[in-house]
């Protein structure tokens, strides 16, 4: 099977890179920042913690691995470290849950002009790449990670002269890391994209609005800004969008379909695949596919790695049928909504609870298209 066929994703079981760090891990970011463990004995216990997260990853079934971001304090923080530019502040938006319940982060903040002072994911992908016969899987945060959370307050005064100037030297960025990333023999690169998802939601566009800025030009923003960190890469390199609606300890930071973006990033975004977040109504239903392109394909998150429940077979079954209403079958692929841990702490769910999600992942891909 060609894993590069035009017009689906790559993998019909496929999941969206963190995976939970298991506690001797946990305890060593601990130890670092306490400086009671050096570099070299926390690279030690990364090492073993990710082999054994490739193993888990071979041993259910999977034909795409990650080493769970093992490496990273947060989706974004190795981005941050590996740039020059870059720092950490406040966000103007909070975590969220059922019962009200709010949570405060932090998010970049540009403090200088940006450059690449070393590769962000490059050793990443060789470790896994040296231990595996699959094929790994990069996660990247996307352009807008580093734009969005701080409002029209994102960078210092006097840096840039404009959003553009500034999404061309951070596309820039991107496009060296990718091009790096290729020559080491990756095949597979996501851009994680919670900025768009934010945009799908009424509440974020109205504050946005009232601050002066207009969401709808945030879209073609950040759908630009892809696809300058994106050009020039190689035609082995698939790239795919996830789509996430903020993923912290179970909590989330936006609500709403897929609707008010869905035309100009479905078919404007020079990507392959879109792995989208479908596992509660707070994600809408599936209609807004109906503008998904024909060469494009999409990886369904039926699968919540925000709980412990486990969704049922036949469910899955009847939500992929109901999908492909909109995008034909061959072109759909399913995984979890999102990673299972965005930051070193974690979702409230166990690991026995991720295996079995994951191996669900797997049983109802080879259900469905016979393979995953």
């Amino acid at each position: 099977m060609d894993r590069l066929a035009a017009g689906r994703p790559p993998f019909r079981a496929d999941h969206i890179g963190s995976l939970l760090r298991p506690a001797p891990l946990r305890q060593a970011f601990r130890q670092r920042a306490q400086g009671e463990i050096d570099e070299r004995e926390f690279s030690r216990i990364q090492d073993d913690a990710i082999r054994d997260v490739v193993r888990l990853q071979e041993e259910l079934g999977f034909g795409v691995v990650t080493d769970g971001e093992f490496r990273r304090g947060s989706y974004w923080g190795r981005f941050v470290e590996m740039t020059e530019g870059l720092t950490v502040r406040e966000t103007a938006y909070r975590f969220r849950d059922e019962h009200g319940h709010e949570s405060a982060f932090t998010a970049p903040h540009v403090s200088g002009k940006l450059h690449r002072r070393r590769p962000i994911a490059l050793d990443e992908f060789a470790f896994v790449n040296a231990i595996t016969t699959l094929t790994p899987k990069i996660t990247l945060p996307a352009p807008s990670t580093m734009h969005f959370w701080r409002g029209r307050q994102f960078a210092d005064p006097g840096l840039y002269r404009d959003v553009r100037e500034f999404f061309r030297d951070l596309g820039a960025i991107y496009r060296q890391e990718i091009a790096d990333l290729a020559r080491a023999g990756c095949r597979y690169v996501q851009l994680d994209e919670v900025a768009l998802a934010m945009l799908c939601d009424p509440q974020a566009c109205e504050k946005i609005s009232a601050e002066g800025g207009d969401p709808e030009d945030l879209v073609d923003t950040y759908v630009t800004a892809i696809n300058e960190a994106v050009a020039d890469r190689p035609a082995s390199v698939r790239v795919g969008i996830h789509m996430c609606r903020g993923n912290f300890k179970g909590k989330y930071l936006a609500e709403g379909g897929y609707d008010s973006v869905a035309d100009k990033l479905f078919n404007q975004a020079r990507v392959d695949h879109f792995l989208l977040e479908f596992d509660t109504p707070r994600a809408g239903d599936f209609a807004p596919l109906r503008f998904m392109p024909r060469d494009k394909g999409v990886v369904l998150g039926l699968v919540s790695s925000k709980v412990p429940t486990l969704e049922p077979l036949d469910l899955l079954k009847r939500r992929i049928d109901e999908a492909a209403r909109y995008v034909e079958l061959d072109r759909l692929a399913i995984s979890p909504q999102c990673g299972f841990a965005s930051t070193v702490t974690g979702n409230p769910v166990s690991e026995a609870d991720e295996r079995a999600k994951l191996a669900l992942v797997v049983e109802v891909a080879r259900t469905i298209w016979g393979e995953a």
